[in-house]
């Protein structure tokens, strides 16, 4: 593994923040005196988050910000696929049971915009006395502010974090059969396939296969191909060439290389196998790491890679995702859940965030934050493929309403390749599906 930095530096860091009270940290200094933070104290807010590593940062935090405000959080964290069921349920009836959410923008950004669902927090971020004047919108990484504006420009959340798809590889495995990380899709394939042993349970590769899932793997893919699923005319293209070559380098990858039933798998069953010792690659977010590097959880410690995405026969690319904090446009108590998500997306939420290997935030200054970067708890490799990622970033999903109704429809034609049916054929069947869902969403 590459050089282990500064590990001590995280605990000075927790130490220096600690050794300040309640005086919260924002943009790495105490947070303005104009802002008025316990203005709500005695507020109670209702907080919906997905559950992943980045609301588990959150959580774990949290009474720092009840200290600092006086608000009482009660904060949920449910599986992706049920939180956004549940978001979407309550807020068409215009009386969500929460004040914040917790959005995917890949998949929810257009639906969210369509039913004007949360509150215009531009006036806020302008307003001394409930703003920290570290949090300017020059802070974010344009692909950010792209998701949290609404087409008109409005700004209705604040860019969270940031996740670009890497491969996660095992050293230990790659040597024995003394190989070298991949540069190309070639390469992948090859080491995969090489790395592969059934009977000692050994397998090169392992990536999402459960249907709406494994969706993201296929578009990333398809990246590298120089291609998108929907054209910069809003019209499906997966029918192209690029778009079954990536569909039948799917394939390949989870039948040949894959270990037995990969279908059902999520990120949950694919980070499992991974932590075993016994996969070669394991293509997803970069927020999955801290299990690798936790002896307790893991038997890849010392022995795992964090590598960029390999080049595609058209392009290098690396799949972009991200996720936001919004008020909901039916909270009464917007001025006190926007103040939530402002610490949220705060400096140091943002330094931990990244310290702890949990996710990417969209602003910049916490990356380059010198001190911070010291305080990467992760291996310096880590930090490299997010840097490089970062330079390559391209979105992998299209960003339309029924974005679900495409991780669905498509995810069904992936399950049914990994079951041996033909990409092209699959793809088809899926196009005249999609076709006149997106249609009527746009209509």
């Amino acid at each position: 593994m590459t050089t282990s930095i500064m590990k001590p530096s995280r605990r000075t860091f927790l130490a220096a923040s600690a050794a300040l009270g309640g005086a919260a940290m924002l943009g790495g200094r105490p947070a303005s005196a104009a802002v008025d933070w316990k203005r709500f104290s005695g507020t109670t807010l209702d907080v919906n988050l997905i559950k992943s590593p980045r609301s588990e940062t959150l959580i774990k935090y949290l009474s720092e910000f009840e200290s600092l405000t006086g608000i009482k959080v009660n904060a949920e964290a449910t599986p992706e696929q049920q939180q956004r069921q549940k978001t979407v349920i309550e807020l068409s009836t215009g009386k969500p049971s929460f004040d914040v959410v917790h959005l995917s923008y890949h998949v929810q950004k257009r639906q969210f915009e369509k039913g004007s669902w949360l509150a215009d927090i531009s006036g806020f971020v302008k307003d001394p006395s409930l703003t920290d004047p570290s949090l300017t919108e020059k802070d974010f990484a344009e692909a950010g502010l792209l998701f949290a504006k609404d087409a008109a420009g409005t700004l209705r959340s604040l860019p969270f974090s940031v996740d670009y798809w890497i491969l996660y590889w095992n050293k230990e495995l790659f040597e024995k059969k003394g190989l070298s990380y991949p540069k190309t899709f070639e390469d992948l394939v090859a080491a995969a396939e090489k790395i592969t042993d059934p009977s000692s349970n050994t397998y090169g590769f392992v990536a999402r296969g459960l249907k709406n899932a494994n969706t993201p793997v296929w578009t990333s893919l398809m990246l590298g191909y120089g291609a998108a699923p929907i054209d910069a005319q809003g019209k499906v293209d997966t029918s192209s060439k690029e778009a079954i070559e990536a569909a039948k380098l799917y394939q390949r990858l989870m039948t040949t290389s894959a270990p037995p039933g990969v279908s059902g798998f999520n990120w949950a069953e694919a980070q499992s196998a991974f932590l075993q010792g016994k996969i070669g690659m394991w293509f997803d977010g970069v927020g999955f790491a801290p299990p690798i590097e936790d002896p307790q959880k893991s038997r890849m410690v010392g022995k795992a890679g964090y590598g960029v995405m390999p080049k595609g026969p058209a392009a290098q690319a690396a799949g972009t995702f991200g996720d936001g904090l919004g008020v909901t446009e039916a909270s009464t108590k917007k001025e006190a859940a926007y103040l939530f998500c402002q610490w949220a997306i705060s400096h140091d939420m943002g330094a931990r965030l990244l310290q702890a290997g949990a996710g990417v935030p969209f602003r910049q200054s916490i990356l380059t934050d010198a001190k911070v970067r010291e305080g990467v708890k992760m291996p310096a490799e880590w930090l490299d493929a997010v840097a490089g990622s970062g330079k390559i970033s391209k979105l992998a999903l299209p960003v339309v309403i029924p974005v679900t109704e495409f991780r669905d429809i498509y995810g069904v034609a992936l399950t049914n390749m990994i079951g041996g049916a033909d990409p092209e054929a699959e793809l088809k069947k899926a196009a005249a599906q999609f076709e006149p869902v997106l249609a009527r969403s746009e209509g």
